[in-house]
C-alpha cells in the first residue's frame, strides 16, 4: 500500500506540505497519519458497536411505560425472593389434589393481602379459589396449580436420591412454582393497573387437583370462566417458550366397581363369585383391546380395592382408569373399556356395580394469536442469569440421571409449531378452558433440562433459586402479556377472532356426565397418612 498516496488522497493541509522536504520529518509524518487512520478505522467500528448496542439498549428500553414498572417490579431482589418462598413453602406442604388446604390459602392470602377480592370453595371443589380485581372489560385470567404428586418425597437440591420423608407426597410436577408464578403475575399486573389507571379486571383462577384432571372440568361447568376474554396459563420447564395448537390427549378418569359374593378360599371357592377376578379379567381385556387402538390412544390403571385376606373370596374390587385418546376418538374408545368390564363381570359371575366418572378432559386447544404475543414477552423478558452454583447442581443431577451434562438453558425457545403427526401423550385439564376461552401457556424455566417429570429428580429441582428465578420470569413474561390485552385492544381484537373462528369446528361440549361429581375424597386417606410428619418438615416462612 502506498502510504504517500493515501496522504495525498485524504488532501493533507499545506502547512504540513513543507514537512516532507526532509526525509527523517517525512517518515513521522507518515507514521502520525498512519495511526491517525488506525484510529480513526476503530473509533468508526467502535462507533457502530455502540450503535448496535444502544439500538439494542433501545429496543429493550421502547416498551410502555407500564410494561416497563412490571419488569422492574418484579425485578426487585426482595420481590423474587417473596415469591420465591411463598413457592418454597407449598413445595414443603406437599399436598395431594383436593387435599391442598394449606398451598390454596396461602396463594389465596396472599392476594387478599394486595386488595384482591377472593371467592372461596367455589364449583363445589374446597381448595378452588378466585381472586379478581378491577372492573369492567376486558376481563383477562391466570391459572394456577398446586397439587403435588404421591410417593415422591425429595430433598430440595440434593442430586440424588434422597427421600424427605420415604414415600410421602412431593412436587414432581413443579405445581408449587405454578401457583406462585401465576399471583405474582397477577399482583404485578394489578399494582401497574393501579399506577397507570388501567380499566378492566383481572381473575386467578385458582386451580386444585390438576395431578387427577379433575377441577378445570368442574370449573367450567359451573361457569366460572364465562366472561373471560383471555387466559394466561404457566407450567414448569427446563425451558422458557410457548406453543400452540392442538397438544396432549383428551381423557375420561373413571372407576369401575365389582360386587362378588364372599366365600372360603379353601374350604367352598365354588360357593363364592370374586370381585378381584372380574377386575384382572377387565385388565386383560383391556390390554388385548391395545392392539386394535389408533396410535394416539393411552391406557392405564391400578387397581384400588381387591380383598383383604386371601383366604376370603373378594366380593368387593375397583380399577381406577385413564382412559386417553384425541377429542375425536375418545368417547368410542370409553365405550369399549367399558364393554370390557362388563364382559368381565358376565365371564365372573359378577355384577358390574359402578362406572362412576371422575373426571373428562378435552385435548388443549392453544390460541395462536396469543401464544404469538406471549412469545415476545418471553423474549423481552430473556432468560434468567445463573449462578455458579446452580449450574454445578444442574450438572449433578444430568450426571446422575445419565443425561446430557449441559448445565441450565441459556436462551428463551422459539415459538413452537404443532406437530406433523400426532401420536399421544399426556393431559391436562388446562385443555377444558382452552375450548371456552382463547388460551396460551408459558414455559418458564424452574426445572433442570433432563430432569425426568413425576420423579425424584424433578422435586430436588423445582426448590431454591433456580426455581425463584424461574417462575419470576414466567410471572414477567404473563405480567407483561396482560398489560398488553389490557391496553391493546387490537391485539385482543385478532386472539377473539382466530377463538370465534374456531370454535365453529370446534364446539364446546363436556366429556362429564351429568350426574358427575369431583372425587373430593380420592386422595384424603393418602394425605392424612402423610400431613402430620410433612407438617414436621414444613417450611413455616
Amino acid at each position: 500500500m502506498n502510504l504517500a498516496k493515501i496522504l495525498e488522497e485524504k488532501k493533507i493541509p499545506e502547512i504540513f506540505q513543507p514537512r516532507f522536504r526532509r526525509p527523517g520529518q517525512r517518515f513521522l509524518l507518515i507514521n502520525f497519519f498512519l495511526i491517525l487512520l488506525i484510529l480513526l478505522t476503530s473509533w468508526d467500528h467502535l462507533s457502530a458497536g455502540q450503535k448496535v448496542q444502544g439500538e439494542s439498549k433501545k429496543q429493550s428500553l421502547n416498551i410502555s411505560r407500564e410494561k416497563k414498572y412490571v419488569l422492574e417490579w418484579l425485578s426487585q431482589p426482595e420481590q423474587i425472593e417473596y415469591f420465591g418462598k411463598i413457592s418454597d413453602r407449598i413445595w414443603s406442604f406437599a399436598e395431594l389434589g383436593f387435599q391442598e388446604y394449606k398451598s390454596s390459602a396461602l396463594l389465596a392470602e396472599t392476594l387478599e393481602k394486595e386488595g384482591f377480592r377472593v371467592e372461596r370453595g367455589l364449583a363445589g371443589l374446597p381448595t378452588c379459589f378466585v381472586a379478581t380485581y378491577g372492573e369492567g372489560r376486558p376481563v383477562i385470567g391466570f391459572l394456577g396449580e398446586f397439587d403435588a404428586l404421591p410417593g415422591l418425597s425429595q430433598k430440595g437440591r440434593i442430586p440424588k436420591k434422597d427421600p424427605l420423608i420415604e414415600g410421602a407426597p412431593g412436587h414432581g410436577c413443579g405445581h408449587n412454582t405454578m401457583g406462585t408464578a401465576a399471583v405474582a403475575a397477577a399482583i404485578a399486573t394489578k399494582k401497574a393497573m393501579e399506577r397507570f389507571g388501567i380499566k378492566g379486571t383481572i381473575k386467578v383462577f385458582g386451580s386444585p387437583a390438576e395431578e387427577i384432571l379433575a377441577s378445570r372440568p368442574y370449573m367450567v361447568r359451573a361457569g366460572l370462566f364465562k366472561d373471560v376474554e383471555a387466559v394466561l396459563d404457566n407450567h414448569s420447564s427446563s425451558d422458557f417458550g410457548t406453543s400452540y395448537g392442538v397438544s396432549g390427549n383428551a381423557v375420561i378418569s373413571v372407576l369401575f366397581t365389582f360386587k362378588g359374593k364372599t366365600a372360603h378360599s379353601a374350604g367352598a371357592p365354588w360357593a363364592g363369585r370374586s370381585a378381584l377376578d372380574a377386575v384382572e379379567l377387565m385388565n386383560v381385556a383391556t390390554n388385548y383391546l391395545r392392539e386394535h387402538l389408533n396410535p394416539a390412544h393411552r391406557l392405564h390403571y391400578i387397581i384400588m380395592e381387591g380383598g383383604e385376606a386371601p383366604n376370603v373370596v373378594p366380593d368387593r374390587a375397583s380399577v381406577w382408569y385413564y382412559i386417553r385418546n384425541t377429542d375425536e376418538h375418545l368417547e368410542q374408545m370409553f365405550e369399549r373399556v367399558v364393554n370390557c368390564a362388563k364382559a368381565a363381570a358376565l365371564a365372573t359371575g359378577t355384577e358390574l356395580s359402578e362406572v362412576k366418572v371422575l373426571s373428562a378432559t378435552h385435548q388443549f386447544h392453544g390460541n395462536r394469536a396469543l401464544a404469538e404475543l406471549l412469545q415476545k414477552n418471553i423474549e423481552l423478558t430473556g432468560m434468567p442469569l445463573w449462578d455458579k452454583e446452580e449450574e454445578e447442581f444442574a450438572r449433578a443431577l444430568q450426571k446422575e440421571l445419565q443425561a446430557r451434562e449441559e448445565g441450565l438453558k441459556k436462551e428463551v425457545s422459539k415459538l413452537r409449531e404443532p406437530r406433523e403427526a400426532f401420536i399421544g401423550g399426556g393431559s391436562t385439564d388446562v385443555g377444558e378452558v382452552t375450548l371456552v376461552a382463547p388460551t396460551a401457556t408459558v414455559r418458564f424455566p424452574s426445572n433442570v433440562p433432563g430432569a425426568v417429570g413425576h420423579h425424584w429428580s424433578t422435586v430436588a429441582s423445582v426448590y431454591g433459586s433456580i426455581a425463584w428465578k424461574g417462575l419470576n420470569a414466567g410471572a414477567k413474561a404473563m405480567a407483561l402479556t396482560a398489560i398488553d390485552l389490557l391496553t391493546r385492544p387490537e391485539e385482543l381484537k385478532k386472539i377473539r377472532a382466530e377463538f370465534e373462528e374456531y370454535i365453529k369446528t370446534h364446539p364446546y361440549k363436556s366429556f362429564l356426565p351429568e350426574e358427575a361429581k369431583p372425587p373430593l375424597d380420592l386422595n384424603r386417606a393418602l394425605m392424612d397418612k402423610w400431613r402430620k410428619l410433612l407438617e414436621d418438615k414444613e417450611i413455616k416462612n
